[in-house]
This record gives C-alpha cells, sequence and structure tokens, in this order.
C-alpha cells in the first residue's frame, strides 16, 4: 500500500478543527510536517488505527519519529557526501583541516567529516545536529547585518510564533523568574557576548547557536506594578542563513536545555540547603 503522494491526501483525513495537540499550530501545517516526514501521523489524536495506516503504512512496526527524527538527520548526513566542505567552510564561518568542516556552536567546536559524522565535545543532540546541517548545506552566509528582529518577524515566523513563544520565551522566562542570578550566570557561560547599548536589559547577552547566527536574549526583572519579560531576537539575515524551522529548533532546544541545567541547579541547592540544616 503507497503513503499519501500530496499534503492534501494527509489533510483531508483530518478533522480541520486546529486544536493544536499535535504540536502544529493548524492541521495544514500539521498535514505538510507529515508529508516531509518532520512529524508522525499518529501525533494526531483524533485519528482512528485504520486511517493511520491508510497514510502511513508502516507506522505500527516502528517508532514514531520525532519532528526532526532520525531519517529526517540521516537524509542530511547523506547529502554532505556531495558538499565541498571547503567552500562551505568559508560560507558558514567555519574552518576546513584534516578533511573536516568545523564550526563554534555555543563557543565551542563542532565538527563534521565527508561521510557525515559528528565530531566534538557537545552531545549530539537533534535540536544542535539538523540546525548545523541544514546550515552548512543550504545556508546562504551572508554576514550579520547587526539589524535584530524578533521571530514574528522572519519570514514563516508568523504562523509559528505562538508556539515559538510557548515553548521558548516563555519558557526561559520561567527559568529567568525562578532562577535569576544562575540564569544571569547560565547565559554567560556559553561564550555569550555584550549587547549594544541601546538593547541592554536587566540580563541581557549575545548567543552564537551558529557563526552567522547571533541570537539575544533580553530579560527584565519585575518591578512594582511592571511584570518580568523575556524576549528573543535573531539577526535580519537569519532566514537566509537558516530554515525557519531550524530556527524554531534552535530556539526551544536552546530552552529546554537551560531548563535541565536550571532543575539540576535546583535540586543540587535543595540539597545543600537541607545539609546545612
Amino acid at each position: 500500500m503507497e503513503g499519501p503522494k500530496t499534503v492534501m491526501d494527509i489533510f483531508k483525513h483530518l478533522d480541520k478543527s486546529n486544536c493544536r495537540r499535535c504540536g502544529e499550530k493548524t492541521c495544514l501545517a500539521f498535514a505538510g510536517e507529515v508529508f516531509l516526514r518532520r512529524q508522525s501521523i499518529r501525533a494526531c489524536p483524533k485519528l482512528n488505527e485504520k486511517t493511520i495506516q491508510s497514510l502511513d503504512p508502516g507506522s505500527a512496526n516502528r517508532v514514531s519519529p520525532r519532528p526532526e527524527g532520525e531519517e529526517y538527520l540521516l537524509r542530511l548526513k547523506g547529502a554532505v557526501a556531495n558538499l565541498d566542505l571547503s567552500e562551505a567552510a568559508q560560507r558558514s564561518g567555519g574552518r576546513f583541516s584534516n578533511g573536516r568542516l568545523t564550526l563554534k556552536v555555543m563557543g565551542k567546536p563542532f565538527s563534521i567529516d565527508g561521510n557525515g559524522n559528528f565530531h566534538g565535545d557537545i552531545h549530539v543532540n537533534p535540536w544542535i545536529a539538523v540546525p548545523f546541517l541544514n546550515y552548512v548545506l543550504y545556508g546562504a552566509g551572508l554576514p550579520v547585518s547587526g539589524n535584530w528582529i524578533s521571530f514574528r518577524e522572519l519570514d514563516g515566523g508568523r504562523e509559528r510564533y505562538a508556539l515559538f513563544q510557548k515553548r521558548c520565551e516563555s519558557a526561559m522566562k520561567r527559568i529567568a523568574d525562578t532562577f535569576t542570578g544562575f540564569f544571569d550566570d547560565l547565559v554567560h557561560l556559553f561564550d555569550g557576548k555584550a549587547v549594544a547599548p541601546q538593547f541592554q536589559s536587566d540580563i541581557s547577552v549575545v548567543l552564537y547557536p551558529l557563526p552567522k547566527i547571533p541570537l539575544m536574549i533580553c530579560y527584565w526583572i519585575s518591578e512594582e506594578n511592571l511584570e518580568s519579560s523575556l524576549n528573543l531576537y535573531f539577526d535580519g539575515t537569519a532566514g537566509k542563513n537558516l530554515d525557519i524551522g531550524s530556527l524554531f529548533t534552535l530556539g526551544v532546544g536552546l530552552a529546554r536545555m537551560f531548563k535541565k541545567l536550571a532543575l539540576r541547579h535546583g535540586f543540587k541547592q535543595e540539597m545543600s540547603d537541607r545539609v546545612d540544616k
């Protein structure tokens, strides 16, 4: 049995309620992600097994892929075999040596060879690996402009902004509200750079998940009659140097990493307080 041949072959089976329980903003967006194999059809809670099997015959015999799952990652790694790593290094702001292209990822060296194998000290998570590959494969390599814009102002960002705000900006703000001092130390830990004077806030820093993809975090502590706030900004060239899906993945992945580190910090602090007592 063949799977769907177009996005509409998937969309016509959905209930069009845009319930967002799949993680996408609309049913049409979900259908597109399923068609590109960046989302599992089983993420829709309203489809019965018969329909699922008709749309994805082999789904019952495998683990449902993540939005940036193994199959998509392998496809990108395979494309590296046809890539001129020396040219890609110049374009992406990296260096080419001993058959490897090396970029600074959050201030740490991270490399890939001609066979698509990763090398480096950081853990190879999909939220790093997929944007890294899309960046070196398809990025325009434009120089950073210094013009900061929000995620919603990027091409394709408006449709994804509600989810980006929930999973990235709001998630980071909760961490900053709960562990303010630790958050300040944390954002400067990954080779953070100072922001321009006009962008300074209570906690502000520019991070470089990738060499030509700077990300600025600005956090304002709550004051009388004013709630705390946190906003992320991208350089105006970000949408040319990396696709919107990978920019979304970087922001959300960074928030998840901060959360894990903050929870670990909170647990250690709790244990320390108990010992002191």
